[in-house]
């Protein structure tokens, strides 16, 4: 109950300090979950899940507080872009095909978590 607690005041005080960081966890976090729902379903091994969840939040993070002048769809696209290249070359080795979805899922969560976030920003 205590740490529950702790976690909400944190998630607050964070609200407070700085909303586009909070803003880019929480959206990063609802991207993270949309990614690993198939990987989970394919039973897939945590460790890959683990990564595919963690770049979202970091991606999240980053989309909302850069700085480059243009629009959130192309924003959260190139930054997408540019943080799977590193992995995907890594996973292309080994196994090529399963670039596609990988691809697919990377294009299709950047755009609309850049999407979201200028949307939500400028309210």
């Amino acid at each position: 109950m205590l740490y529950s607690w702790l976690f909400v005041r944190g998630l607050c005080m964070a609200f407070i300090m700085n909303r586009k960081i909070f803003l880019g966890i929480v959206l990063g976090i609802a991207a993270g979950l949309i990614d690993i729902f198939p990987m989970i379903i394919q039973k897939l091994p945590i460790h890959s899940i683990l990564s595919a969840f963690s770049m979202w939040v970091v991606l999240g993070l980053l989309i909302n507080t850069s700085t480059l002048k243009m629009k959130g769809i192309l924003k959260g696209l190139l930054l997408s872009l540019l943080v799977i290249m590193p992995t995907a070359i890594l996973i292309g080795e080994a196994e090529p095909l399963s670039l596609i979805p990988i691809g697919i899922m990377t294009v299709i969560l950047g755009a609309l978590l850049g999407f979201a976030s200028e949307k939500i920003l400028n309210k």
